[in-house]
């Protein structure tokens, strides 16, 4: 008898596709096979999932990106490749067909709601993504990882929190060395796609450090590609010892190394952060839909673990005196350290795996304001 199927459909950003490999590398263990359905965009993040997941690249689009003619495509696009999936599914015959959001994942959602495949979405920020705000109440179950999450009415959230890959949970807790006079080590992420303005703003807020201070430190710095030469330029002219990537492929361990992480508040990164157990400064992204980085940051905020600057608040001279306050109390930072852990999840993909068994087995909970009640999850609610 074959293992049951599970179909992950996500895509677009590492946002979305971090939690997907988290729940895969769980329902691998327990004896499932995993399916991944995304589009390139979402291939480019890949490279952590086991081996053993077969990856689909399926036909989607985002009107976020392209010209006029792009734009006027996606849906054309997006219909071809829900007609896919849902030739496919019945040879497939997943137990279990589950959403983590962006457009990659409408398709194998689609063609499982068509279908009446046992399905489900989970939502990683405090505010429901476009896709998934359309699926919420035709899904089975919509797990969050930010609580409270804005659902629509009738729709009855479950809390699992973000789950995080194994290379997080293996320095889960990591012992935290203080900040004092000896190298110390700071990380500035800008999620997965990088951020202009922390290029723009972190490197001269880091120089305006006390000598002191910035003799002692070191700065693993993600920057997009077009802003890479000139914050390496920046901190070598002015004495820093920097390294800017792109992209970091062992951000859990950098992250465990640091005092101090300085980041965007996407849901992965506080999931991360939290986890791991480390003093931030989180700058939400302005323009999220929602402002769903702000939400994403209040607990580790209203924990003591975070300290949150607005976009429209960051300056050069504001952020140095935040990373100042940190690196120069060291019983405070411990306690921020400690505070993050208050509110991590590390069992979030376990939860999140129970909950995909309990729909391959029948349940059903009262997602739909329509259905009978059949729940027996904890920490759930109406919004």
């Amino acid at each position: 008898m074959n293992a049951p199927l599970l179909i992950i459909a996500a895509g677009g950003t590492g946002g979305h596709m971090f939690p997907a490999q988290a729940l895969a590398e769980v329902m691998l263990r327990k004896g499932w096979r995993v399916k991944l359905s995304t589009d390139a965009r979402g291939a480019r993040y890949t490279g952590g999932f086991p081996h053993s997941v077969q990856i689909e690249e399926i036909s989607s689009a985002t009107f976020a990106r392209g010209g006029a003619l792009a734009k006027l495509a996606v849906p054309f696009r997006i219909l071809g490749g829900v007609f896919g999936a849902t030739m496919k599914m019945p040879r497939d015959k997943p137990a279990v067909v589950v959403g983590f959001g962006g457009y990659p994942s409408i398709p194998a959602i689609a063609a499982a709601t068509i279908l009446r495949k046992p399905r489900m979405i989970h939502e990683q920020n405090g505010i429901l993504g476009r896709v998934n705000k359309v699926f919420a109440k035709r899904v089975d179950a919509v797990a969050c990882g930010t609580w409270p999450t804005d659902l629509p009415q009738g729709v009855q959230g479950f809390h699992t929190g973000n789950p995080v890959r194994a290379a997080v949970l293996e320095r889960a807790g990591a012992a935290y060395i203080v900040p004092g006079d000896y190298p110390m080590s700071l990380l500035v992420m800008g999620g997965s796609q990088g951020a202009r303005i922390l290029s723009d703003v972190v490197p001269e807020a880091i120089s305006k450090l006390p000598p002191e201070v910035l003799r002692n430190i070191r700065v693993a710095h993600q920057a997009r590609d077009e802003d890479g030469a000139r914050v390496s330029e920046f901190y070598a002219s002015h004495g820093i010892d920097a390294e800017v990537e792109p992209f970091f492929h062992d951000v859990p361990r950098r992250m465990s190394e640091a005092q101090l992480v300085i980041s965007r508040s996407g849901a992965s990164s506080v999931a991360d952060i939290s986890v791991i157990g480390r003093p931030s400064i989180l700058i939400p992204f302005a323009a999220a839909s929602g402002d769903h980085q702000t939400a994403n940051a209040r607990g580790l905020v209203d924990a003591g673990a975070a300290i949150l600057i607005p976009e429209d608040a960051l300056a050069p001279d504001v952020l140095c005196a935040q990373i100042g306050a940190v690196l120069g109390h060291p019983d405070g930072a411990l306690k921020m350290s400690q505070g993050a852990l208050g509110v991590g999840k590390p069992d979030a993909a376990d939860d999140l795996s129970q909950m995909v068994e309990a729909l391959a087995k029948g349940w059903r909970p009262k997602t739909r304001a329509s259905e009978n009640s059949a729940s027996d999850s904890s920490e759930g609610q109406s919004q």
